[in-house]
């Protein structure tokens, strides 16, 4: 991980030459960085807005890639290992098929579970194109809001670094959970 002093000197020094390789590799804390250079107008926010969410995009597409090509390559021993049996790897594969959009635009907004649902749906096989779509309706307001609070508190950006990758993703990620148990458990009532 790239220390966050670096990453304001480079993206200051470099502009957008830099900050689309390096939101792709380190992902939220590099949009905050960039709103708050936006707020200093030291890079222009109409110009990192498209920039971080192709790079979140280009990210996303590169773990659902890993996820697909991961799996083809293991060896069955391998899979067993990892808990993957074909049995498993059914259901995974039938989740994604009836509620991939959904996996993925609630571990996009968490950004805890985002690595696992994104290699996950590329295990799963998830069709590429309804796995884009899904993906960029996510990641178009999760960078936003991002950028936005980079823009408002960016100063804070050392804060703001300590809470995505601390208890607060964590935290997230049981409200999402919590959340989807309490609708599933109400349709499963109503249908009853």
């Amino acid at each position: 991980m790239i220390e966050h002093a670096e990453l304001v000197s480079m993206m200051s020094s470099y502009g957008l030459w830099v900050l689309t390789p390096l939101a792709v590799l380190e992902g939220p804390i590099v949009t905050v960085i960039a709103g708050y250079l936006a707020s200093l107008s030291i890079l222009s926010l109409w110009l990192i807005v498209p920039c971080v969410i192709i790079a979140d995009i280009v990210g996303d597409c590169l773990m659902y890639l890993l996820g697909r090509l991961a799996l083809g390559s293991l060896s069955p021993r391998w899979r067993d290992r990892l808990g993957l049996s074909r049995r498993r790897l059914f259901h995974l594969m039938r989740g994604f098929r009836r509620n991939g959009t959904r996996i993925l635009v609630a571990a996009k907004l968490t950004h805890a579970a985002g690595f696992a649902a994104l290699t996950a749906a590329g295990a799963a096989r998830m069709p590429f194109m309804e796995f884009l779509v899904a993906n960029t309706l996510a990641s178009i307001p999760k960078s936003l809001f991002f950028v936005v609070l980079g823009y408002l508190f960016g100063s804070a950006y050392e804060t703001i670094a300590k809470w995505l990758s601390g208890e607060a993703a964590l935290i997230m990620l049981a409200l999402v959970l919590g959340l989807f148990t309490i609708i599933y458990l109400r349709r499963r009532r109503v249908r009853r």
